[in-house]
């Protein structure tokens, strides 16, 4: 078991945002998180990375508990790549995702490793360009690749989509599949009904008021999703994937 959840309860002050949940993620399973903003699913996400601690329940990472983990044994296991990020030095961008590699001593910056990151979001060609000197979307694929580049088994990505062209975006679902055929698990935040539906395996649907319920891909219908968006939607089959379009207030 890649990750598990056990009568897990998260507060925001005196409110629910999640309770008394229980949850399995499994290696090569890729789990969209999906719910109205700020109904938790960030906080979910930091919770799970150790960097927040849930009210009640506890959480084991590779069968241990998340606690009792080193922080180095932490990050061999566990990569976050948090909504929004702020850069403390001006690095370049072959030395930030190098930088991803620190949980392994014993391998070094592993040049292959890394040029594979790089490679994997198109910044081979801006490898020695400063992080200041990138655009918001440079920069976020710039975070794709440390996550990458970390080589964990498990990938927590909180709206991982932001700032990307159509082309990145693409090429993401693309690497993605690949961590899934690898046996890696992924926890996907995103608000993107076409590119989270399109490479999900299941889907975990928060309500914001401490209710939640899991579903396969193949189960999720438009009325599950609808609930917790708060929005009528219309599930559709497109290049051979699920997505949902926004249907029409009455």
């Amino acid at each position: 078991m890649m990750l598990q959840a056990d009568k897990l309860s998260i507060l925001q002050g005196q409110r629910h945002l999640l309770h008394q949940l229980g949850w399995q993620v499994r290696a090569g399973e890729v789990w969209w998180l999906a719910g109205r903003n700020g109904c938790g699913k960030s906080t979910l996400l930091a919770t799970l990375a150790g960097l927040r601690a849930p009210a009640q329940g506890s959480i084991s990472l590779c069968g241990q508990p998340l606690g009792s983990a080193a922080p180095r044994l932490r990050a061999q296991r566990l990569a976050l790549l948090p909504q929004a990020s702020h850069d403390a030095f001006d690095y370049a961008v072959i030395d930030a995702v190098a930088a991803a590699r620190y949980p392994w001593p014993d391998d070094g910056h592993n040049p292959g490793r890394i040029a594979a990151a790089l490679n994997a979001f198109d910044l081979a060609r801006l490898a020695e360009r400063p992080l200041q000197a990138l655009s918001g979307g440079e920069r976020q694929r710039v975070a794709l690749a440390s996550v990458m580049a970390q080589d964990a088994p498990l990938l927590l990505l909180d709206e991982p989509t932001n700032s990307l062209d159509l082309a990145h975006q693409a090429a993401l679902q693309v690497q993605i599949r690949r961590w899934q055929a690898d046996g890696k698990a992924v926890v996907v935040v995103s608000h993107d009904l076409q590119f989270a539906p399109a490479i999900a395996s299941h889907a975990l649907l928060l309500d914001g008021a401490g209710g939640h319920s899991q579903h396969t891909l193949a189960q999720l219908d438009a009325t599950h999703l609808a609930q917790v968006l708060g929005y009528p939607l219309t599930r559709i089959t497109h290049a051979g994937h699920p997505c949902f379009l926004p249907g029409h207030t009455t």
